[in-house]
């Protein structure tokens, strides 16, 4: 049986979903995603009679932040015009929230894992300083909030590996 290699991180596309959850658009290349995180919180009950302990109970499931960052985009895309819309509407219109689809592609180009983030907007967006004496790319970042995400693992197994 071959030994299994986990995927390098560095080869992945973040597609936005139109109101029916169906792919829009890819939306230009992304140099770093993260925020895909979730983490259980509890309260803490104390036993009552028993001093030594007391118990975690679960209460919910709180997600992070969602961070794209990418090259500046100087041509029109959907993401950046959604953007522009939610933030510069100053609470007048109503928030469109819309779901996202980032996934992990193999070497071939094939999806191995899709994270859909579901009803996700966005809360900042923040240009790189302009420097005139440094030769980087300009980049700009998204920080969008998101209620929760779900994984689908989409590479079969050759493994015997389950997901």
């Amino acid at each position: 049986m071959p030994q299994y290699r986990p995927p390098g991180a560095f080869y992945f596309q973040v597609t936005m979903l139109g109101q029916d959850m169906v792919p829009a658009e890819i939306d230009g290349s992304f140099e770093e995603v993260s925020g895909l995180q979730a983490e259980l919180q509890f309260e803490t009950v104390p036993e009552g009679g028993e001093n030594r302990f007391a118990h975690r109970l679960p209460t919910r499931t709180k997600f992070s932040n969602l961070v794209l960052k990418r090259g500046l985009v100087v041509r029109g895309s959907t993401l950046s015009r959604w953007t522009a819309e939610t933030l510069g509407a100053f609470a007048s219109k109503v928030i469109k929230p819309r779901g996202l689809n980032v996934i992990l592609l193999g070497e071939k180009g094939d999806p191995l894992v899709t994270w859909t983030v579901y009803q996700a907007y966005p809360l900042r967006w923040q240009l790189a300083p302009l420097n005139s004496m440094d030769g980087k790319i300009l980049t700009e970042s998204l920080e969008l909030t998101y209620s929760y995400f779900v994984r689908k693992d989409q590479a079969p197994s050759k493994w015997g590996l389950t997901g």
